[in-house]
């Protein structure tokens, strides 16, 4: 069994460690050592030898001998003893007692009270005994079995021991026994043959009471005293007074070698093994304290960025699965910590700190002012109601940390929507410079609350740089988890804007897909960065690669081109004037997909293509297809048709251009090469109601089309081809749908049951050798 000491005293033969560089320095570390160890401290000790749990409680037989000290040798020699009693005997904080305090244990034995405890063995006596020397007398307890004796007699010397030192410590009187004392104390947790969570965590209690009972200790006292209990540290977590006194030192000496030698490994075990901040908020503040003080040193973000590297490991993938949750929580708490003063200065909930101690009083609070932050809505193209023109006046927020300088400025100008059927529809030029009301606002932090918002925000930058990371995070800021007054503080939305823009290029649809809304009325990253929200500061750029990506994925439906027209249409048009590529395939994809019903906003999409080469170009096009589109519609062709096997999306659209299929009702590409991509020509024919797609290569991408165009479809057959249940789920839409074969493919037993559900028409389902069969 491995086990540590302590790093105090002097000449012991066990400090062999070398001291170590910070966060893996040049100095190469031996294989298997943690990072930051404590200087001169012990190495592991091997401990042979029977293990055992600490006893709290069990049954024993007791007998109890008075005599005279004089005359103890003559009793322990005698061959007869006096009856033995059971007893069930309870192992208290500071004594023995019986749960029948009746005969030899009518009452308690303190521990004060035991002078020895050893294990007894003399000629002719019983066995399996430990005797215990009391004034007066002699108590021997007998067990069933050598295991249980020794597990008795070391959790008596434990429990002894343990009661000494909280007595001896509650009343401290020179420091530098009291230190001796501790370091004892480590020593006798880390070679005690207890195993049990307590026998680390009581030592670790009673210094976390001396300190918090002498707070006008000096530095050096303070260090001697982490040091001393830093062996304990490694395995596990401190208590909370502990953390509250290592939180003081990294604020009061962020510069010291104790801060960054000891609480490192101690660090990296609370965000390797945290399952939870809210039940052990103060772990949280110790951890941001100690991140803090890491970007005090010269090197700064350095430091910070080798800690982060050194959590995430050197490999690809961070073989700790609670670290990004960790870091992330601590960031977020932290970040929000800036805006504190602020928010409580206005506000009545309850503060911060109190919300993540979790252990004070709520206080008396500042009446609210009438000014209010409220978050401006970013949607420039939905605001229906007619804005009326409004000043007010400056108003100053003054706080120790923060002041807010608040203008807001709108002035009247009529609605603007994209939706169908209206006739009041603007002008082009109102379209593409209509410009929000919303609240100008100057944040501007204390030195303290800059330097810590800017150390946090960067952490934020570093998460986002890992692969393996990036899925996580930006489920984990999805819905948007800042404050308002954060998104409104211009360094702060500016920072975070690599973040989102790290998201934005990631072509994995569980990072990028993180961007939108998670429900209707609530804002997500894309609302936020996009044109006319409170974060944009780019004229749309981020926006335009925003909406690339998303459109190069399974977002290419109707549902997400009707949500830009309704609500973005104006900086879409405008990015488009200014020749961005993928803006002018949007316009061209709402003319295509008949999303923009209203004469007059077609006209005006028409007008801002063919106002650059490249939209003139895209629109030429869209004018071929179309013409194409309604010679394959025009009424006439076969009802039937099937294509050869091995055909490819190449032959079938070929096939679909030489001529008019306006009544093709039955199609089939069993046993073709077909793919998703075949989606874009199945959903032009308008009077298709049976689609066979036995083994093709046909997958969730192109289901997701098809749900939203051929909702007449009444017979789909996706016997072994490759979809699951992300492009099953899209099928719940098409209400029509009265047969469905999804024999072989990945469909689970719950996703089945939705779509039976949410399809009344369907009769006849094939579900063999999937999950659902």
């Amino acid at each position: 069994m491995d086990l540590t000491s302590s790093s105090g005293g002097g000449g012991d033969p066990r400090q062999i460690e070398e001291t170590k560089p910070l966060l893996g320095g040049d100095v190469p570390a031996p294989e298997g050592t943690k990072m930051g160890a404590v200087p001169c401290r012990r190495a592991l000790l091997l401990c042979n030898g029977m293990r055992y749990k600490l006893l709290q409680e069990g049954d024993i037989q007791v007998c109890v001998i008075r005599h005279p000290r004089t005359f103890l040798s003559k009793i322990l020699t005698s061959k007869f003893l006096r009856r033995w009693e059971p007893h069930h005997l309870t192992l208290a904080d500071n004594s023995l007692a019986s749960a029948t305090p009746t005969g030899y244990m009518e009452n308690s034995v303190s521990y004060s009270a035991i002078e020895d405890v050893q294990l007894l063995s003399w000629e002719n006596a019983p066995k399996y005994c430990l005797q215990l020397t009391v004034p007066g007398g002699t108590v021997l307890l007998q067990a069933a079995n050598s295991y249980l004796r020794d597990q008795w007699f070391h959790s008596l010397q434990w429990k002894k021991k343990i009661y000494k030192y909280k007595k001896v410590l509650s009343n401290p009187s020179r420091w530098e026994v009291v230190l001796k004392e501790i370091r004892t104390l480590v020593d006798m947790a880390l070679t005690s043959p207890l195993q049990d969570d307590s026998i680390n965590q009581a030592p670790l209690e009673i210094v976390s009471k001396l300190l918090s009972e002498n707070t006008n200790l000096t530095t050096q006292e303070h260090e001697n005293i982490i040091v001393a209990i830093a062996p304990l540290l490694e395995n596990n977590h401190p208590p909370p007074d502990l953390c509250e006194f290592f939180c003081k030192h990294c604020r009061e000496r962020p510069r010291s070698m104790v801060v960054i030698e000891v609480f490192t490994p101690v660090v990296q075990r609370i965000l390797k093994h945290n399952m939870d901040f809210g039940k052990c908020p103060r772990l949280r503040l110790f951890t941001q304290e100690y991140i803090l003080a890491l970007n005090e040193l010269n090197a700064g973000m350095e430091v910070v960025k080798k800690f982060v590297q050194s959590m995430h490991g050197p490999t690809g993938h961070c073989p700790h699965p609670r670290v990004l949750p960790n870091l992330v929580a601590v960031c977020l708490a932290a970040i929000y910590s800036c805006y504190e003063e602020f928010i409580n200065s206005r506000d009545n909930s309850p503060s911060l700190k109190e919300i993540r101690n979790g252990c004070q009083q709520p206080c008396d609070r500042k009446p609210t002012l009438p000014l209010r932050l409220l978050h401006p809505s970013p949607d420039l193209v939905s605001q229906e109601a007619t804005l009326s023109e409004a000043r007010l006046k400056s108003v100053v927020v003054a706080s120790s940390e923060i002041h807010v300088e608040v203008e807001h400025t709108s002035t009247a100008k009529p609605a603007l929507t994209a939706s169908a059927g209206n006739d009041s529809e603007p002008n082009l030029i109102d379209c593409l410079m209509v410009s929000p009301a919303c609240s100008t606002m100057s944040i501007e932090l204390g030195p303290q609350a800059d330097r810590t918002l800017g150390c946090y925000v960067e952490i934020l930058k570093l998460l986002s740089d890992y692969d393996d990371w990036r899925p996580s995070l930006a489920s984990l800021l999805q819905p948007i988890p800042f404050p308002k007054e954060a998104l409104a503080h211009e360094k702060f939305t500016k920072e975070l804007k690599y973040v989102i823009q790290r998201f934005a290029e990631d072509p994995r649809q569980e990072v990028h897909s993180c961007l939108l809304s998670v429900r209707a009325g609530k804002d997500g990253w894309f609302q936020l960065y996009s044109p006319g929200g409170v974060a944009c500061d780019d004229d749309g750029e981020l926006f335009a690669s925003m909406v690339h990506i998303l459109m190069g994925s399974c977002y290419k439906t109707k549902k997400f081109l009707l949500s830009l027209a309704e609500n973005k249409l104006g900086p879409c048009m405008l990015l488009a004037l200014r020749g961005n590529q993928t803006m002018v395939e949007i316009l061209c994809l709402m003319l295509e997909y008949n999303i923009i019903d209203n004469n007059d906003t077609q006209l005006q999409i028409i007008s801002t293509l063919e106002s650059t080469g490249v939209g003139k170009r895209m629109y030429e096009q869209l004018c071929d297809r179309q013409r194409e589109l309604k010679e394959l519609q025009r009424k006439g062709g076969p009802t039937r048709l099937t294509l050869p096997s091995k055909s490819t999306d190449a032959d079938l659209a070929r096939l679909l251009s030489s001529g008019s299929f306006g009544n093709l009702e039955n199609l089939s590409l069993a046993f073709t090469n077909v793919t998703s991509a075949c989606a874009e020509h199945l959903i032009k024919l308008p009077s298709l109601k049976q689609l066979n797609l036995w083994s093709t290569q046909f997958g969730d991408a192109g289901l997701r089309l098809l749900s939203e165009h051929l909702t007449m479809l009444q017979v789909l057959n996706l016997c072994e081809t490759p979809v699951t249940d992300a492009g099953l789920l899209a099928l719940s839409s098409m209400k029509s749908l009265c047969s469905l074969n999804m024999n072989s493919t990945k469909l689970s037993a719950d996703t089945y049951e939705d779509l039976k559900a949410k399809l009344p028409n369907l009769k006849e389902v094939d579900v063999r050798y999937t999950e659902a069969w």
